[in-house]
């Protein structure tokens, strides 16, 4: 049937359906669509086509140029293990809840627009550079191998229609957030991946390899930490420790539970994972987020138990009296207290009420022995009846 749709021949050798070219601008797909393991030799377009159903392209192969300019998929699209040699542009499409790209391979350097509810790209490999432009999207790069540098980034406004002259309709996706959340990064080499205006309040970072060559630019948000507590922005895994970790459970209200799926670290690990987004962002210039992220390392370097109790000991010392030395209010209030503590102390204790007077002691010749007498200064006055002073004008 996919054969005799496509104009296709069938290669024995392979057992697989293969395509020359394949044209079906602005057709919709009622159902499901089946194209699991095709071979798009040529151009393959997809311009404007609706799917209304789950849109199957799994181990397809597309030699050509795959486009799926103007697409709606309004379930999902499966693209597992599918090979992109010659695509230099996926998109701008939409998708109502997920696209799946798990292993799939990218040649060629390439530009992805993807307006989708969801985005897996686990263990994805990027051949070439690649940059993203995503919409509403909850992006898994878990295991992805990244060769050369991929950036992310979000788009605010809607993708533009070149068949319409006006934005591609996201119906789809209506009443959704058009933010773009990243939820995991491990297993990645991070040193090639930049990421812009990207919610980093849920991702995991524990797994990733060079995670201080992390590039964060834009507008990129962490988590934060709950009310009550010193607001600072935090990591995912940090919020995932303090939940099994509280005693009470007014200690762990506003904390995010801990996902099944995520590694429950210690102390050691966040701090190491602080460390090394610390210097990340450090290199980006952004040093009022380095300074959160400093925080979290010094608060989980103290609650690490494998650390010498007197490091932790000065750890907590340093947090109550200045908050890392990143609190001045902290430290201006202990200042202030300490400075009114010893005035009152030198009032009560230490200055005397009358002014010490000046004590000459000496020893008289010829056995008289020792003499002691004070010297008292009187305060000059002016003699009654002298009127004052002569001014420095007549003194001259």
């Amino acid at each position: 049937m996919l054969a005799q749709l496509l104009g296709a021949v069938h290669d024995p050798s392979i057992g697989r359906p293969r395509a020359r070219h394949g044209w079906f601008t602005e057709a919709t797909f009622s159902g499901g669509s089946r194209f699991g393991g095709a071979t798009f030799e040529g151009s393959t377009e997809f311009g404007g086509a609706t799917f209304t159903g789950d849109a199957q392209f799994n181990a397809a192969s597309f030699t050509g140029g795959a486009l799926f300019r103007e697409a709606t998929f309004c379930s999902g699209i499966w693209l597992r293990r599918a090979e992109f040699d010659k695509v230099s542009h996926l998109g701008p499409l939409v998708c109502g809840t997920q696209m799946m790209l798990d292993s799939a391979v990218f040649q060629q350097p390439v530009t992805v627009e993807i307006a989708a509810a969801k985005l897996s790209c686990v263990r994805t490999m990027w051949a070439s550079t690649a940059v993203l432009h995503l919409r509403y999207a909850e992006l898994d790069l878990r295991d992805a191998v990244l060769e050369f540098p991929v950036t992310i980034a979000a788009r605010a406004d809607p993708f533009p229609n070149a068949r319409t002259g006006g934005s591609l309709i996201e119906t789809v996706l209506s009443g959704r957030v058009p933010r773009v959340r990243l939820v995991s990064v491990g297993g990645a080499d991070a040193a090639h991946l930049a990421l812009q205006d990207i919610d980093l309040s849920v991702c995991q970072l524990a797994g990733a390899v060079h995670l201080d060559q992390l590039k964060v630019d834009g507008w990129c948000t962490f988590a934060k930490s709950p009310s009550g507590w010193s607001r600072r922005k935090t990591l995912a895994e940090e919020s995932h420790w303090r939940v099994p970790a509280a005693r009470r459970p007014a200690r762990a209200r506003g904390w995010t539970v801990h996902p099944e799926e995520a590694p429950k670290l210690q102390p050691a690990a966040v701090a190491v994972l602080y460390r090394q987004l610390r210097k990340s962002l450090e290199d980006g210039k952004d040093e009022p987020d380095a300074a959160h992220v400093y925080y979290g390392e010094c608060e989980m370097r103290r609650y690490d138990e494998t650390r010498p109790w007197g490091e932790r000991k000065l750890l907590a010392a340093y947090w109550a009296l200045s908050g890392y030395g990143l609190r001045a209010t902290r430290a201006l209030v202990l200042l202030a207290a300490a400075m009114l503590i010893t005035i009152v102390f030198l009032k009560g204790f230490s200055l005397p009420k009358d002014t010490p007077k000046q004590v000459a002691a000496g020893t008289v010749p010829a056995g008289g022995g020792k003499v002691t007498f004070e010297i008292d200064k009187p305060t000059p006055r002016i003699p009654p009846g002298k009127g004052s002073p002569p001014s420095a004008s007549r003194r001259l």
